[in-house]
Parts: structure tokens; sequence; C-alpha cells
């Protein structure tokens, strides 16, 4: 359960909609590699294959404990192509 100390904290880091506009730009891209994530799920996904920018929203929704600016910036060097 958070803390006040901890929601203050969260309550300072970016919020969605700029999340999902800073992960579509990294889509958009195509000096990234952006693949969909895999899911079991075949009922919300058919064909077991997730959206870049959902998969990546979800994990952060999952791991509240995650700076989303980090998070960012470590998913930008980790997906650049070289």
């Amino acid at each position: 359960m958070p803390t006040s100390r901890t929601r203050a904290k969260l309550s300072s880091y970016i919020q969605e909609p700029e999340i999902r506009h800073q992960l579509q730009l990294m889509y958009d891209d195509k000096s990234f590699l952006t693949v969909p994530g895999y899911s079991i799920d075949t009922e919300t996904y058919p064909d077991n294959k997730v959206p870049f920018i959902e998969s990546h929203i979800d994990y952060l929704k999952k791991h509240p404990q995650v700076n989303p600016e980090h998070y960012l910036s470590n998913l930008h060097l980790m997906l650049k192509k070289r």
C-alpha cells in the first residue's frame, strides 16, 4: 500500500497521455525496434500479439513503483537500432 510519501512521489511522474505520446514517437520512428509483445490471452489478442504501446503501458500499470521517465529512457536506449 503506498504511503503518503510514495503517493507524492508518484504524482510527480509523467502521466499516461504523455507516456503514450512518447511510446508512439518511438513506434513511429523507424530507427527503433518496436515489435509487438506476446500474450497468452487469446480472447483479448486473438493472434497473441500485444501492440507495442499497450504492452509497455500495461507494464507500467502493473509496476507503479517504476519511474516512467526512467523506464522510457531505458527503453529508448535498448530499442535504438545501431
